[in-house]
């Protein structure tokens, strides 16, 4: 039991990490600007299992943090039977199975006393390396997700977010609205591993800035309404229907 309590201790360690970095690992739909890899289940890439549970949030999170283009992984053995091999210098990710035995001991008290025979749950760690990580895999197994497009910024969003004025600026790590001085940061579409989650997450931050210019006092219950999208849209069209319709003109300058 000491062992199963320090490795669920250093599990929650890490997650409580991304929470302080401003980082909800099972929710944060981008990772870097080197990151492709698609917000799909991990899978152990020798088995074609799915892993399940506290791993998904680890595997999500080592995708995020280390940029690895692809959600398969692999223990060092297995990579040797496929073939391949761990990259020397690499790190492993650490992944646990939990599961119950019961002993034969329990088993013949069970049958000398007609109880039901008590089951002992037990919880394994094991390392596991992304297939980034590894070299000389068969092709099916190192293959990565491609590359997305360039263009991913839907054109009627672009002209939105450009009609209300709004230094809005793309590049780093973060999504963030800075009220002091009034800008809003969102990393770029490259780094999202689904296009429409980028629109998400540029309309919110944009949620913010209008909280702060011209939503009237109290009215901040509406950025966590389940109407959210509504009102923003709302408010960001009311104040610059002028400008959108300039936009729409080619006489426009």
């Amino acid at each position: 039991m000491i062992a199963s309590a320090y490795i669920y201790d250093e599990i929650t360690g890490k997650i409580i990490a991304e929470l302080e970095a401003g980082r909800v690992p099972w929710v944060q739909p981008w990772g870097t600007t080197e990151a492709k890899a698609p917000l799909a289940m991990p899978k152990n890439a020798a088995t074609g299992r799915q892993y399940s549970g506290i791993n998904v949030l680890i595997l999500w999170g080592a995708v995020i943090e280390h940029g690895f283009p692809a959600q398969s992984w692999l223990t060092f053995r297995q990579a040797l039977g496929l073939g391949g091999n761990v990259r020397k210098g690499e790190h492993g990710t650490t992944v646990v199975y939990a599961d119950r035995f019961t002993p034969e001991d329990e088993k013949r008290r069970a049958r000398e006393t007609g109880e039901e025979a008590a089951a002992i749950p037990f919880l394994k760690r094991f390392t596991v390396f992304n297939a980034a990580q590894c070299e000389n895999l068969p092709a099916d197994v190192a293959a990565v997700a491609p590359p997305p497009p360039p263009s991913l910024i839907e054109p009627r969003v672009g002209a939105l977010i450009r009609a209300t004025g709004v230094d809005f600026r793309i590049g780093g790590n973060r999504a963030f609205y800075a009220p002091g001085p009034d800008f809003v940061m969102v990393p770029s579409p490259q780094a999202y591993f689904e296009p429409i989650n980028w629109h998400r997450t540029a309309l919110h931050e944009l949620g913010h800035n209008a909280e702060a210019r011209i939503m009237p006092r109290g009215a901040g219950w509406l950025l966590k309404s389940q109407s959210f999208g509504d009102a923003v849209f709302g408010i960001m069209l009311n104040e610059s229907r002028s400008r959108m319709q300039c936009l729409s003109e080619e006489s426009c300058p």
